[in-house]
């Protein structure tokens, strides 16, 4: 490629000369110097030595980077050659625009995986800190005299075993989830009857449904539907959204289940009458540690995680899950499973 404005040789020339010239201002300005051949003979040698190590850096360091693009905006001689020009300006753009699009998500992304660290970090915390601060308090209680008053010792170790397990409970579900997504997990599938399942939990929830008078059914399902999963991780499934809707339902409601026949699904249903779920807390509701009430899911007992580990579940499944509520009339969580063959 010619360059017809600036070259190297004249680029380097230019700048070889205004060495030159300042070197010979400067040297002027100095008094006591005698001007003569040798100043003449030394400006001439500095002028061809700075003119070489100029040429050399422009050719190697600059005109390599600014040929091709030149190539590209100088004048085409042809339509063709200028079609072919814009049309590498224009894939240049393409690929910037999606260089930079694909970086701010990446950067989005990363934020708000350390929004989710941070956050999940202070929930641990609090969940562990919780009971751990109650066994303190009745083991203290304890020591300090209490332990020899037979009213109350029996009832102090209790309420400190309760809490022992809430936190069993919370490290069991952390671990569960852990695994499921380390893909640590087998899934052991079996053929089974989800409608033998669905009873089995009812009949598991029977006490905790009947302090609420909260009623079961199994809506218009009397035949067997076989569906082809991991038996023990659904009845995990079932369980949670079953005890989710006594927690969260009415004193005196209901929680029915249903099943839908797709072609090779079936569709099953879990919903109740209970307090609902407002609509912008929908989206974040198999988040760990998520609560739409929290004081209530700590009156219960709950730890947060049992949607999380519905959801991953399912995703092991490669199922989905869903959601409906409104506000005041209740909720709605369905989920898919393959039929047997």
């Amino acid at each position: 490629m010619k360059f017809d404005l600036y070259t190297a040789k004249k680029i380097s020339f230019a700048i070889a000369l205004l060495f030159v010239v300042a070197i010979g201002i400067i040297v002027w300005l100095i008094p006591f110097v005698n001007y003569g051949y040798v100043w003449g003979g030394m400006l001439i040698l500095l002028f061809i030595l700075m003119w070489v190590i100029s040429y050399v850096l422009i050719k190697r360091m600059i005109f390599k980077k600014l040929t091709p693009l030149y190539s590209i905006i100088d004048k085409p001689e042809s339509e063709e050659s200028y079609q072919q020009s814009l049309d590498i300006l224009n894939k240049a753009n393409i690929k910037v625009a999606q260089w930079a699009l694909q970086r701010n998500k990446e950067i989005d992304k990363l934020r708000r995986n350390e929004k989710f660290r941070r956050e999940f970090l202070s929930n641990v915390s609090h969940e562990l800190k919780t009971p751990l601060f109650s066994i303190q308090g009745y083991i203290t209680t304890l020591l300090d005299g209490a332990i020899d008053d037979v009213s109350i010792n029996r009832k102090f170790l209790e309420k400190a075993e309760k809490n022992i397990n809430r936190m069993i409970a919370i490290i069991q579900d952390l671990e569960s989830i852990s695994n499921l997504e380390n893909g640590e997990l087998q899934l052991h599938y079996e053929d089974f009857d989800i409608v033998a399942l669905i009873n089995e939990m009812f009949e598991m929830l029977e006490h905790k449904a009947q302090k609420r008078n909260i009623k079961f059914f199994l809506i218009n399902q009397t035949k067997p539907f076989m569906v082809r999963a991991d038996r023990q991780r659904i009845a995990d499934v079932l369980y949670n959204l079953l005890l989710n809707s006594i927690n969260y339902g009415k004193d005196g409601g209901k929680t029915s289940v249903y099943i839908h026949e797709l072609e090779q699904k079936l569709l099953i249903e879990v919903s109740d009458n209970g307090i609902g779920i407002e609509e912008h807390y929908i989206p974040r509701l198999f988040e760990r540690f998520f609560r739409v009430d929290k004081s209530r899911s700590r009156d219960i007992g709950g730890t947060g995680l049992g949607l999380a580990i519905v959801k991953h579940i399912l995703e092991a499944h490669q199922q989905q899950i869903y959601v409906k509520s409104t506000f005041g009339v209740g909720s709605s969580f369905s989920f898919t499973l393959n039929k047997a063959l």
